[in-house]
């Protein structure tokens, strides 16, 4: 009786391990299928896949299929900026492409990671100095047609660090020869390309926005330098010919630019550094702006910062002002709009309106009706304070939204200042009575003032997750304070060369009576003297507007020493992150960002961490994922190539469930 019982016990046990180890057994080849052609899956930007393969039971079951290494980082030197992989790769037509910090494209296989053509801009020999770190955070696709074929029918458009918008055949990675001058645009012609202007001042970081045949694209300028900084304008070129079709020259109403001889575009306007959104249908691009040039003093600007850190809505056939929304009145905190204006209509969401929803450094979130601006939930303009620097104006109220309410924490006192020990905290408590601080709207000041949000966020350039079924937002933040001092003009001018050293900036602001120190706001020990958690992830109802879950993103690994940072303690205090999150239609949020070398998912309804993995430099790219076939897997992808604080790499890797 025993033996045929332990016969069918040993035939169901094989039976089952050979089902196991069948090819795709357990996999689950129902669901949907979807590539990634844009930045952030969508030319709406709501980093969301649609995809369901992947879930919350059996996200463990994640493992590494690929990892590509392109050889494009390094850590810095006197003459040479360091690197930092930022990159969203885009997946279309069966083909993987992305970019470097050197500006090289890959073309891979999605699936095995395997190379199918690279393109060299030479890079290396120019363009490569300065104070910011080498970056590239996408590409873009554009087409004929869906069955073009021929030399150049599909394309592949991006900017460089050394200022040239570059079209290659997305097939083999040649320049298209007809855009342009041999596949480059030139894009310092008329914005300020003289020589006290280095190339390092003025180039794009983002992948431009293809609609319909244009690209448009902006580009960074550098911040704190001068009062004639290169012009913020934002430009559509054809996507064939390279052509340029309309410029916004972002100066107020009325204003008849007084460009200098030769320019064809204000200089000190407010530039747009990060990511633009499009709505095809309505034919609108959106626009993030930064803050008028310079940045920490507004006093000589003569209202060239009326569309300064906005978000501004341009017809995409004109690049005429539709609307604009200030989210921050005369920035003189570096504040910007940091984040990609992001797309979402939900019926319980602003009444069913389409609507903008727009992240910010200070850890505000605006909705906004898509084709008008006006916000779909009551905004209230806030007494904040004044008595700034001689020769500053401040704006006497600010912009904060109620729908949801701010999102970052704003209080700092002696009772919450922070320390590993009595004596870092003391060093804490005593900077908050030297520097002054009156809220988050304090002003610059000569003695010294306290700046919370940094300057880095709250909310940056990696946005938010929205979930369009759900109407759920999700947003990762860091919170660390900084201390502004403004140094009169005479002053800062005598300091001698190296008597500001890490982790201190100085800023010339030249054309201004001051120049600008800036430093954390460290303990004695070099920690955060802001309560921590240091990095958060928000979930948010946007239908009911209020926050669900919040809970600590990241630790104090690869920061701290071993074996501070494995106590509970130590280690769970949150960390800074720079990057953006990913959530899929099966409730599942993936991201990277923090200092501490992990990849981690969550459940989006509860905030639950579920699963997380060490990766080999810090994932500061938001990831992606596709699956291209009924048969195939769910692929998660993250560029994991650190950045200057946390050590430079060059790894894109590609996750998938077990088979």
């Amino acid at each position: 009786m025993r033996r045929p019982r332990a016969r069918r016990t040993t035939a169901l046990f094989a039976a089952l391990l050979a089902a196991a180890c069948a090819p795709d057994a357990r996999l689950d080849h129902s669901g949907p299928t979807a590539d990634w052609p844009e930045y952030a899956g969508t030319k709406g930007g709501q980093h969301y896949s649609p995809l369901t393969q992947v879930t919350r039971d059996n996200v463990s079951r994640l493992e590494l299929v690929w990892s590509h290494h392109s050889g494009d980082f390094f850590a810095g030197s006197a003459d040479r900026a360091s690197t930092a992989l930022q990159v969203t790769p885009i997946v279309v037509r069966d083909t993987l492409y992305y970019c470097t910090p050197y500006m090289r494209v890959f073309a891979l296989d999605p699936e095995t990671g395997e190379e199918r053509w690279r393109f060299d801009p030479e890079l290396r020999g120019r363009g490569v100095g300065g104070p910011y770190p080498l970056t590239c955070r996408g590409v873009s696709y554009w087409e004929e047609s869906p069955d073009a074929e021929g030399v150049c029918a599909r394309r592949i458009l991006y900017g460089t660090r050394d200022s040239e918008l570059i079209a290659l055949d997305a097939d083999t990675g040649k320049p298209c020869a007809e855009f342009g001058e041999d596949g480059r645009v030139a894009l310092r012609e008329g914005v300020g390309d003289a020589p006290e202007v280095p190339d390092w001042e003025y180039y794009p970081t983002s992948p431009p926005l293809v609609i319909g045949d244009l690209a448009v694209l902006g580009a960074l300028v550098a911040d704190q330098l001068r009062t004639d900084a290169p012009s913020g304008v934002v430009r559509a070129f054809d996507v064939r010919s390279g052509e340029l079709v309309w410029a916004w020259d972002p100066v107020p109403p009325g204003w008849v630019p007084d460009p200098p001889e030769g320019e064809l575009y204000q200089r000190g306007t407010p530039n747009v550094w990060s990511i633009l959104s499009g709505d095809p249908e309505r034919g609108l691009v959106f626009v993030p702006t930064g803050s008028a040039s310079p940045d920490s003093f507004g006093g000589l600007r003569r209202g060239v910062d009326h569309y300064g850190s906005s978000t501004v809505a341009l017809d995409a056939k004109t690049g005429k002002v539709v609307w604009h929304f200030q989210a921050v009145h005369h920035d003189v905190w570096d504040y910007d709009v940091p984040a990609q204006p992001q797309l979402l209509q939900h019926p319980d969401v602003g009444g069913g309106r389409p609507a903008v929803v727009q992240p910010t450094k200070m850890g505000h979130v605006f909705v906004l009706d898509r084709e008008t601006g006006e916000p779909l939930y009551p905004v209230e303009e806030r007494p904040v304070p004044q008595d700034g620097v001689p020769g500053e104006t401040l704006a006497p109220t600010q912009p904060f939204p109620t729908h949801p309410p701010p999102l970052h924490p704003t209080e700092l006192t002696e009772e919450n200042m922070f320390g590993f020990t009595p004596f870092d905290r003391a060093s804490c408590r005593e900077q908050l009575e030297q520097y002054r601080w009156d809220g988050p709207f304090t002003p610059p000041t000569v003695a010294g003032s306290i700046q919370f949000p940094h300057t880095a966020g709250g909310m940056n350039w990696g946005g938010v997750a929205l979930d369009p079924e759900r109407g759920t937002l999700i947003a990762n933040q860091s919170h660390i304070a900084l201390v502004t001092k403004l140094v009169p003009r005479e002053e800062f001018d005598a300091m001698p060369a190296g008597s500001v050293t890490y982790p201190m900036e100085a800023y010339p602001m030249r054309g201004t009576p001051y120049g600008v120190i800036r430093h954390p706001l460290f303990s004695s020990f070099g920690a955060p003297c802001n309560p921590p958690p240091w990095g958060t992830l928000t979930g948010v109802d946007l239908a009911s507007g209020k926050v669900r879950w919040q809970v600590r993103l990241g630790t104090t690994r690869d920061q701290a020493p071993w074996p501070l940072w494995a106590i509970p303690w130590w280690g769970n205090l949150g960390a800074p992150n720079f990057a953006g999150g990913l959530v899929t239609a099966s409730g599942v949020y993936f991201i990277g960002a923090t200092s501490d070398k992990y990849f981690r998912a969550f459940d989006a309804d509860t905030g639950d961490e579920i699963w997380r993995t060490r990766i080999p430099y810090t994932g500061n790219g938001t990831p992606m994922s596709y699956r291209l076939r009924d048969d195939a897997r769910q692929f998660v992808v993250i560029a994991a190539g650190g950045n200057p604080l946390t050590g430079p790499g060059d790894a894109l890797l590609a996750f998938a469930l077990k088979r």
